[in-house]
């Protein structure tokens, strides 16, 4: 047990005992709570532009902080798309206004519209300042991939790329098993992952360029990943949140907040999801957060679009699950959503010492709390665990950028 002193945006002092704090100090008692660095999203989806009743900048810099994120990376699937520095320009400057304690950088897109058919100007989009190049969505004109990778290799941008053979992955819903027969429901085989990563490990391989390999869903998609790893290739790795948490079992409320991209796997595919980013073989967990309206979402399963929020209840979530039950310590999930995917990102944490910035996360484990329309900052309510209570619930969070 310690106490910090924050004034300023800064750490001003960490010690067990402080003492002659500055006159008007406000005195915090933080007994069985955990502070620790802020955390940060890879990758997640903003409705505005174009989508302002899903999410706008403000509610989702709002929902981030009240999750513990002060770090968001947005997906260049706007509307218009991020493929553009004006586009971009136009983000960083709406962003820059917000008074939340989130900050959100952009990935450009790597294809126009991020369509994967005709290459953005990635010099362009790399000078205005994106966080790295994705198009969030399959690339499947390989001679497109190979170029692409050539041409960004000198920029030293992350790239983001997501395996998915949509020819093999044909209508599936859900993860092709046992389960998806008996809720009769179109599979997608996870050959539709591991095919369309295999080549993409190819691609790497023989181009060097350094790629994040976004979206793992399967056990052997996760071992792929260890083999390259093995190999020494340029590769880093993440899970989506909810693939930790839930399997194809799930699937049979037919909750249309349960259909995502990629589907939730069978039980071996989260068995070795957990073990995988455990060890490191898959480097970050990410939220891919996905806003839906009501209406969008309230349609039969098959027909829902792919997605659920989750930056407001993924701490919670994970920690009850995982640290809760002693299957994580609380460093190895802390880590997996904060330092992890800064160093996916090529950036860096300050410490947690004395004059260096406070980007940090206070979070109450004990809390207990219900998810519901009240008390969730986002705009969309896109969630299986809506009206459900949870335990764990973030209580504050500290930036730089914090007015």
């Amino acid at each position: 047990m310690v106490d910090v002193l924050i004034d300023g945006g800064m750490i001003r002092a960490i010690a067990p005992h402080l003492s002659d704090l500055p006159p008007g100090t406000q005195i915090r008692p933080c007994d069985q709570l955990v502070l620790g660095h802020g955390l940060i999203d890879l990758y997640s989806h903003s409705g505005e532009p174009g989508f302002e009743d899903r999410e706008t900048l403000g509610s989702l810099t709002q929902a981030a902080a009240a999750g513990g994120f002060t770090r968001v990376n947005i997906l260049p699937d706007t509307h218009p798309a991020i493929d553009n520095p004006a586009s971009l320009s136009w983000l960083q400057t709406t962003s820059s206004l917000l008074s939340a304690p989130a900050s959100l950088a952009y990935w450009g897109a790597l294809t126009l519209e991020a369509k994967g058919q005709h290459m953005t100007e990635l010099a362009e989009l790399a000078a205005a300042g994106v966080v790295g190049f994705s198009d969030g969505q399959p690339i499947a004109n390989f001679a497109l991939l190979r170029r692409l990778l050539e041409y960004l290799q000198p920029v030293g941008k992350p790239i983001a790329l997501y395996a998915c053979d949509r020819a093999l992955a044909g209508n599936g819903v859900v993860r092709e098993g046992a389960n998806s027969m008996r809720f009769g429901l179109p599979g997608t085989p996870a050959i539709a992952e591991t095919a369309a990563l295999a080549a993409l490990l190819e691609c790497i391989a023989d181009i060097g360029t350094p790629v994040h390999l976004m979206r793992i869903s399967t056990a052997r998609g996760a071992e792929l990943i260890r083999d390259a790893k093995a190999r020494r290739l340029p590769i880093t790795a993440s899970t989506p949140w909810m693939h930790l948490l839930l399997n194809t079992q799930s699937v049979g409320t037919y909750d249309p907040t349960l259909r995502l991209e990629p589907p939730i796997g069978n039980p071996a595919d989260q068995t070795a999801l957990l073990r995988a980013v455990k060890d490191g073989t898959l480097d970050a967990i990410a939220i891919d957060h996905s806003p839906f309206t009501y209406e969008e979402k309230t349609v039969a399963f098959s027909e829902a679009p792919t997605g659920a929020i989750g930056l407001e209840i993924a701490l919670p979530l994970l920690w009850h699950t995982l640290v809760k039950t002693q299957q994580w310590s609380p460093l190895e999930l802390w880590s997996s959503l904060s330092d992890r995917p800064a160093r996916c990102l090529g950036q860096k944490l300050a410490a947690i010492a004395p004059n260096q910035p406070a980007e940090l996360t206070l979070f109450d484990p004990q809390k207990n709390w219900v998810v519901s329309g009240q008390t969730l900052k986002s705009r969309s309510l896109n969630t299986p665990w809506l009206n459900q209570p949870l335990i764990g619930q973030v209580l504050q969070t500290w930036s730089p950028n914090q007015p």
